[in-house]
């Protein structure tokens, strides 16, 4: 028992550190790539990563996948075509570690959306644990100046990330509802394809009013990384975690990420980690700790 719980243990956090990546390529290749193409290349690669693994499946049960085209769609736009599309835009006007910060906000939007969309309470705990999280949020955008607040004057970067924070949320909640029937890798087969396919004529409007790419040994080696890395090592890795300990410890262990994304924009994009970084990142993490840990909804 011990055994496996160091192994699911290591699986999450080991997939946390590859997704905290994903924000230092975002931020570095930010002025390379324009955001509809570096999100195109990441899932066509992703695609043809996971494929040779998801085709046979994806044909043996195209009957069901056909039964429940409404839902991989929705999912795939979400999930695929939008989310990471705007962490990419984001990149072009905010930190790494803002990204990253505002990036694991996303379980306060999942419990707001639960109290509207599925009827779930939100208790006594859990709304301290909301108003203490927000409040790190505002922290964060505002770099602690509350005269940013008064006067509207936030990072562009930091509400395109808010936005994928919350579409991310509703993608989550929609996830719930995944027919259960379906294989996991037929899923995500289909919703790499599905989602990427919008990508591809944005990317090609994209290119035709920017500059040309300039393709280098870097930019070849990020977009694998992100695309193989980020998108199926990094899933394949927190599956086996959840499967093994449950989601619970895999959940904690990724409020973790800003934490790694903070020494990797330090090492390699040269960004500074302030005061400011140090308290959104207790605020966040506290607060959503507190209002989605099992043991301080028993107390509620």
């Amino acid at each position: 028992m011990k055994n496996v719980s160091f192994v699911g243990g290591l699986c999450a956090l080991l997939a946390t550190m590859i997704w905290s990546g994903n924000f230092i390529v975002a931020r570095g290749l930010g002025d390379v790539i324009p955001p509809f193409t570096l999100a195109c290349l990441r899932w066509s690669t992703g695609t043809v990563a996971i494929m040779p693994f998801a085709a046979p499946l994806i044909w043996r049960d195209r009957a069901l996948l056909m039964k429940h085209w409404k839902h991989l769609f929705v999912s795939s736009v979400l999930g695929v075509t939008v989310f990471n599309t705007l962490i990419y835009i984001a990149a072009h006007t905010t930190s790494a570690m803002n990204m990253t910060l505002i990036a694991t906000t996303t379980p306060v939007f999942v419990i707001i959306l639960s109290r509207i969309f599925l009827g779930e309470t939100i208790t006594a705990n859990r709304a301290i644990g909301l108003v203490v999280a927000v409040a790190g949020i505002v922290t964060l955008v505002t770099r602690g100046n509350l005269d940013v607040l008064m006067g509207l004057d936030f990072r562009v970067g930091d509400l395109w990330m808010l936005l994928a924070g919350f579409i991310w949320a509703v993608y989550s909640i929609i996830i719930r509802k995944k027919p259960k029937e379906i294989n996991q890798f037929a899923y995500l087969g289909v919703t790499f394809l599905a989602g990427v396919l919008p990508l591809i004529p944005a990317a090609a409007i994209e290119l035709s009013v920017a500059p040309p790419l300039n393709i280098t040994p870097t930019v070849i080696g990020s977009v694998l990384y992100i695309g193989i890395g980020a998108s199926l090592i990094s899933y394949m890795l927190w599956t086996k975690a959840v499967t093994s300990i449950g989601p619970v410890i895999p959940s904690l262990i990724y409020y973790s990420l800003p934490a790694f994304c903070g020494m990797e924009a330090y090492l390699f994009l040269n960004e500074p980690v302030t005061m400011i970084h140090g308290v959104a990142f207790l605020l966040i993490v506290g607060g959503i700790v507190f209002a989605t840990h099992p043991k301080f909804q028993k107390k509620a």
